[in-house]
């Protein structure tokens, strides 16, 4: 029989890693995603250990449960840390000139641009973890879907004049060698 602690990540053969939100004595309830949160006794022997959960004797406090729903909103959506835009561009505006003068030219905040460029940035970083972590990708599967990634990121590169911070800038393939 298992006996895991609340919070241990696991791997279910057909809904794969979920973490343990609670024990009710004769099974565990694990959570999966958002729609999935499935109820397992635990004398399944389908459920793999990933990482065991801190001892259950350790007191839950406010702080570690919002560490804890921090890792998992980080880990499994398209929410990311707070990236913040290179001081000289904050209230600045990004202008596109038509070549046609008759034509109005279109502005946008840099502050909005630089939210869809971080939000793309972390989306990429989402779908990476899901090839990676697919159960019916194969290794060749992987390594080929995780090329076409690292040359968006090498494409992307252009903007990482807009960062402040150098460790969120984006890197490419030539960046990783």
């Amino acid at each position: 029989m298992m006996t895991y602690t609340i919070g241990s990540r696991v791997k279910h053969p057909s809904k794969g890693e979920g973490v343990i939100m609670a024990d009710t004595g004769s099974s565990y309830r694990v959570f999966f995603g958002p729609d999935s949160i499935l109820e397992i006794g635990k004398s399944f022997a389908g459920l793999e250990l990933l990482e065991l959960g801190p001892p259950a004797e350790a007191p839950l406090s406010l702080d570690s449960v919002e560490e804890a729903l921090r890792k998992v909103l980080l880990k499994y959506s398209d929410l990311g840390e707070k990236v913040e835009l290179g001081g000289k561009w904050v209230k600045g505006v990004l202008v596109f000139e038509p070549a046609d003068a008759g034509l109005k030219p279109h502005e946008i905040p840099v502050e909005t641009f630089f939210h869809k460029v971080v939000m793309l940035r972390d989306r990429l970083r989402v779908l990476e973890q899901n090839i990676n972590s697919h159960p019916k990708l194969d290794d060749e599967d992987r390594v080929n879907l995780q090329q076409y990634i690292t040359r968006i990121y090498g494409t992307l590169t252009s903007f990482n004049f807009l960062f402040k911070n150098k460790e969120d800038q984006f890197v490419g393939e030539s960046s990783k060698k």
